[in-house]
């Protein structure tokens, strides 16, 4: 809850925006169909379950992380988009709580295992926060992963250099311990001038 008012506070009540893919999410009380399911109406009880490897190369599963809230976000380190954007955010609302989110775990999952090795992901992430962890691994345990939190992704351009661009979703999923999720924010420029 104080992790997901915070973000609030630091992206500030804003209309849906695009994801990489260029669509608009619905905004709808009624479930919408996609690739991972219907989707879950807010609050919803979500039991992440994952077996991931962080950005120092230890392995770590959901245990690890038992009895902490969590700021969920999938992207991936070299995201020429929204992706630091969104880390921006989550590292402005950990220093706004200082000491009262220090119990807060702010995850990346990438959706990019080919090029998010725990080095890159170690090295991408420092330079947003220290607190940041970054989640890799095989793509069927990051698929899995993704299922449980219905995260499309796919691969929709290339940049000049061969490097894969891919379409992710674009909110932070906000846990509570009990793993509640009653909070999802989506990264927008703040009303105080960043550029679009």
């Amino acid at each position: 809850m104080r992790l997901a008012l915070a973000l609030v506070l630091v992206v500030g009540v804003v209309p849906a925006v695009p994801a990489h893919d260029g669509a608009t999410p619905a905004t709808t009380t009624e479930p919408v169909a996609h690739e991972a399911g219907p989707a879950l109406p807010f609050p919803v009880e979500i039991t992440p379950h994952f077996a991931l490897i962080d950005q120092t190369g230890r392995a770590v599963t959901q245990a690890d992380y038992a009895g902490r809230p969590m700021v969920i976000y999938f992207g991936y380190a070299n995201c020429p988009g929204i992706c630091p954007v969104a880390l921006a955010h989550i590292a402005e609302a950990l220093d706004i709580l200082g000491p009262d989110g220090a119990d807060i775990a702010p995850i990346l999952i990438t959706v990019d295992p080919a090029r998010d090795t725990p080095a890159a992901m170690a090295e991408a992430l420092a330079k947003y926060h220290p607190r940041l962890i970054g989640l890799t691994g095989s793509e069927a345990a990051l698929a899995e992963v993704r299922a449980v939190f219905q995260v499309d992704t796919r691969q929709i351009a290339e940049t000049p250099e061969g490097g894969a661009i891919f379409a992710h979703g674009s909110s932070s999923i906000c846990l509570g311990v009990t793993a509640r999720s009653s909070h999802c924010c989506r990264p927008t420029c703040r009303r105080n001038g960043w550029p679009n």
